[in-house]
């Protein structure tokens, strides 16, 4: 059963909770970050000191055995509507936990690949969102490190939203003037002035030098307008 802060046991599943399976660094930051933000959060992993130094951080964390289907039912898992396995090391209790989760008809599963070959398993086995970690970081640090970008995200279809600097070539016009949609294929989405907050871009928005803005539109070319000086 899962222990409240109080030590009380009781089952949860709350409609806006989330069981995350695995507490190393990847599935304790997912974790710590959904309590944080007030989501009620079912932590289990199989190492008792884990667990230990995790107790009265989480809503409920469990020493479990997330590979066996009575565990997770005894745990209530079946009754979430959004579940994470967040389980690196040991593949093999990645896929069958994942698995498990899966016929449970869990609606929104993510499970963490460590290969391209785990993932295709995991997809494989009907896992809704199957996330890279460390390849995902590594391709936005490379973003970041190569250009002018301040913060960087890619989606899929090829689409990205880059925060970057105001071209110089652009300073002092309007958007309109710049006609940046129609020469870059880009959308400027907001503008942030120096000591102040965001603020949505209008075609009447006239950039500042020290103006902070986020473009949005295909990868390559938010890849090339950030390295615009």
């Amino acid at each position: 059963m899962a222990r409240n802060r109080s030590g009380k046991s009781r089952r949860i599943a709350a409609k806006d909770s989330v069981v995350v399976i695995g507490m190393g660094r990847f599935g304790q930051a997912i974790a710590l970050e959904l309590v944080e933000e007030t989501t009620e959060v079912l932590g289990l992993d199989m190492d008792a000191d884990v667990v230990q130094s995790l107790s009265g951080r989480l809503t409920h964390v469990v020493r479990a055995d997330s590979t066996k289907e009575e565990v997770l039912r005894q745990l209530a898992v079946h009754e979430f509507s959004r579940a994470v396995v967040a389980i690196g090391t040991n593949l093999e209790a990645s896929i069958l936990t994942a698995s498990l989760l899966v016929s449970f008809g869990i609606p929104n599963v993510w499970a963490k690949a460590t290969s391209e070959a785990h993932g295709r398993i995991l997809s494989q086995l009907g896992v809704h969102h199957v996330v890279y970690p460390e390849h995902d970081m590594g391709q936005r640090v490379a973003h970041l490190v190569r250009g002018r970008m301040l913060d960087y995200i890619e989606f899929e279809d090829d689409f990205a939203m880059v925060k970057t600097r105001t071209p110089s070539t652009m300073v002092g016009r309007s958007l309109a003037e710049s006609a940046i949609r129609t020469r870059y294929g880009l959308t400027v989405v907001a503008v942030k002035r120096k000591g102040e907050g965001f603020t949505y871009a209008t075609a009447e928005t006239v950039l500042h030098e020290d103006d902070t803005i986020i473009v949005a539109g295909r990868t390559h070319q938010t890849e090339q307008f950030s390295e615009l000086h």
